[in-house]
């Protein structure tokens, strides 16, 4: 049997760590999560946490759920693979289609599978391009994305990921076609004494000018995750997608939700297009699409869309876009069976029933002497910590005030993720109970008051 300790030195031997100072964390093994039920889940070395961020936005349904594991065993022994190249499918998928195709925002009614957010964000590009391509329009090709928002890390998602991480050392971002603008942060980037509504519209402004500036004749389409989360959990003000969708129109761009971490329940609604008003022409979804359990994504979009894509393949011969797995039989079994669980086990009425607790539990940090906002919507929070309440003044990026806190939470049970702009991530699994989120605040205010005691230390 592996012990921990050659767990930890295999590791470090053999693999590269993503999100990670690979050098500074060299000299000690990860974290390594051997098991997990519910909400919780152990260590190699027996040590229980509450997984408060559901692994990475995603485990919805909690660990161990055994439906989902019976449904990919069962299409395992049926077919384990096959393809949905040159006209083929399979059962699952097909299935999965029509479910998906049913629950989504809007008039969205076709779905194309892929493997992971960042996929469903590249095809997204691709395709939007291939769609001006197609209406006569080759010039009509610049993305426009916001500051702080994050969309993936591959080559094509990296240029819209508006994160410095994600683009230092990489040669991202190449300017010609992506373009970013201010995030609806108003805590962070509203001037002072300006109301929300006015941050709201000055946002407005700001993109009916680079509109003009670039011409509308160039930008194919505007890319938003309804509320933003690994950027640092930015709430949008409640009119701000409803004012931004008509200058979309007017020039004829296309709105492209990514609703990697809102869809499926998130907000309290089954998406976050569904909370904030959104009519996308094209929509991004992964992580609770399987609860986790199984790597799929979907870029779903409009009729209107999808018949300009299909004349220009007819024209062309053939459509050049597919993946090996994309429409792999065993995930969408998995994403299937998500979904159905999602409507017997009222996950939708579970989440609008418990947070209230969650986000009021959430507001009250701002109590806190470290916590300058607590934010959220649904069973999606954060907490942007600072120096000065009054002056919303941040700690010296050096001091990893964020990542401390985190550190202080594993400590006590509870795993949380650090994010840009020394904000907390809290995402928990969407069976949480409301004495579960009562644990988890409990825990992190813990934390917090162990960041403040070692930073008076240090002073």
């Amino acid at each position: 049997m592996t012990t921990p300790n050659s767990l930890e030195a295999r590791d470090i031997a053999h693999l590269v760590h993503p999100y990670t100072d690979l050098r500074a964390h060299e000299s000690r093994g990860p974290l390594v999560i051997t098991e997990g039920h519910g909400i919780r889940v152990r260590d190699a070395e027996g040590h229980e946490y509450i997984e408060g961020l559901a692994g990475l936005w995603c485990v919805s349904l909690g660990f161990g759920e055994q439906r989902l594991i019976d449904a990919a065993r069962r299409q395992m022994e049926r077919i384990a693979y096959t393809h949905t190249f040159a006209h083929r499918s399979s059962e699952p998928v097909i299935l999965l289609a029509e479910k998906l195709t049913a629950l989504a925002p809007g008039a969205i009614s076709r779905a194309f599978f892929v493997n992971s957010g960042s996929e469903a964000v590249d095809t997204a590009i691709k395709l939007a391009w291939y769609y001006n391509n197609a209406r006569g329009r080759p010039e009509k090709k610049r993305i426009i994305a916001r500051r702080r928002g994050y969309h993936g890390v591959t080559v094509a998602a990296g240029h819209l990921t508006g994160l410095a991480y994600a683009r230092a050392g990489f040669d991202l971002p190449m300017r010609d076609r992506f373009l970013h603008l201010t995030p609806p942060s108003h805590y962070r980037e509203g001037r002072p004494g300006e109301s929300e509504e006015a941050f709201t519209d000055r946002l407005v402004r700001e993109l009916e000018t680079l509109i003009e500036a670039v011409g509308a004749e160039t930008v194919a389409a505007f890319i938003a995750e309804p509320v933003m989360g690994a950027g640092g959990v930015i709430v949008p003000p409640a009119d701000y997608f409803r004012k931004i969708q008509p200058v979309l129109r007017r020039h004829d761009i296309l709105m492209i939700a990514d609703e990697v971490i809102c869809g499926f329940g998130r907000t309290g609604a089954m998406w976050g297009s569904d909370t904030y008003g959104i009519e996308p022409d094209m929509v991004t979804c992964a992580k609770q699409l399987s609860s986790g359990y199984l790597p799929i994504a979907a870029l779903l979009m409009t009729d209107a869309v999808f018949e300009v894509i299909a004349d220009q393949s007819a024209k062309l011969g053939v459509l050049g876009m597919g993946y090996t797995y994309g429409g792999h039989p065993v995930p969408a079994a998995v994403a299937l069976r998500t979904l159905e669980i999602y409507e017997e086990d009222g996950i939708l009425e579970h989440v609008r029933r418990v947070s209230p607790r969650f986000l009021a539990r959430l507001k009250a940090l701002e109590e806190h002497p470290l916590v300058g906002e607590g934010r959220g919507v649904g069973l999606l929070g954060g907490i942007e910590l600072v120096r000065d309440k009054a002056t919303r003044e941040q700690y010296d990026p050096a001091l990893k005030i964020a990542a401390r806190v985190v550190e202080n939470c594993t400590a006590r049970g509870l795993l949380l993720r650090p994010l840009p702009g020394d904000v907390v991530g809290i995402c928990p699994p969407l069976i949480i109970t409301e004495s579960e989120i009562d644990e988890l605040f409990d825990r992190l205010a813990g934390a917090l008051d162990a960041t403040v005691g070692a930073l008076d230390r240090a002073a």
